[in-house]
């Protein structure tokens, strides 16, 4: 069942331009450099994006983690957008990268938010005392955490950490990833067990290909909020291949007026994503290494 209308918050638009794989033969308007993703923020930002989920490319083109390929892609959106948009960085290893290559970025970068996958953060037990440090200082700090959840029973181990205190925020943030890539699982089948899994959390959903519309009309009538882009997505409800990303955030912002969902500007996006309440939850390293 639907959360009552008056209860919903606004929804958070966030839009994922271009992720750590595609290309420009992938689709022409895919931005890789800093001028590309500055000009296609801005055009997302006047559709109704208040978040821009942000990968940066090397001269290769190959997603990259440096520390000075994201403060010159970060200026560069300021200088379209001003603060009209939230800059999450993305954490993601793609194979390359470790959970201290990770940790050291946003260490160094210290941005407004930022997302990592738990399953690469904290693969197994040896990696929490680490990660539970990392995650304390980062909301220590003020930095917006959100935790990629890629399946139900990613959620439940999340969950898990999150009693022992492993994940430090008081408001979590996860990330629901439904589908895949090769279309061979429905978007919006996993949208509902992760829903049947979640307890009291502000949650965004991102899917892949032609169920991006229909998870986020779930999600848009369940309180949720939406992650919208070419990093999972470049075609429309029909399959037909979006123009770019500012046509597939316009195409969620007017269903979320069709639905009655209010949609939250810069300020009410960073209100709901409480990060002056962020609050880190009880949590003792030492007591932890003694369990």
């Amino acid at each position: 069942m639907s959360p009552d209308e008056s209860q919903l918050t606004p929804l958070i638009i966030a839009v994922a331009p271009n992720g750590a794989r595609r290309r420009k033969s992938d689709h022409p308007a895919i931005p890789l450099t800093p001028e590309e993703i500055a000009i296609e923020a801005r055009a997302c930002a006047e559709e109704g994006a208040t978040l821009l989920h942000l990968h940066v490319r090397d001269a290769q083109q190959n997603h990259s983690l440096d520390e000075g390929l994201y403060r010159e892609a970060i200026a560069a959106v300021r200088e379209q957008t001003g603060d009209s948009l939230i800059i999450q960085v993305t954490t993601e290893a793609v194979g390359r990268y470790s959970p201290e290559d990770q940790m050291n970025l946003i260490r160094v970068l210290q941005p407004e938010a930022f997302s990592v996958s738990i399953s690469e953060l904290i693969s197994d037990d040896n990696h929490e005392v680490q990660a539970a440090a990392f995650l304390a200082w980062a909301v220590r700090k003020q930095i917006h955490v959100q935790h990629i959840i890629y399946s139900p029973a990613e959620l439940v181990r999340f969950h898990e950490l999150r009693k022992r205190g492993v994940i430090a925020q008081s408001i979590p943030s996860p990330l629901f990833v439904c589908g895949r890539y090769d279309g061979k699982s429905s978007g919006v089948t996993q949208l509902k067990q992760f829903l049947a899994c979640n307890s009291d959390m502000s949650w965004m959903c991102c899917a892949f290909g032609a169920d991006e519309t229909e998870c986020a009309k779930l999600s848009i009538e369940s309180g949720g909020h939406c992650r919208i882009g070419f990093e999972n997505n470049m075609l429309n409800k029909d399959g037909s291949l979006a123009r770019n990303n500012a046509d597939r955030v316009r195409t969620i912002a007017n269903l979320a007026n069709k639905l009655n969902r209010p949609i939250a500007n810069v300020d009410a996006a960073r209100k709901i994503l409480g990060v002056e309440k962020n609050q880190l939850g009880q949590f003792n390293i030492a007591a932890y290494e003694n369990r």
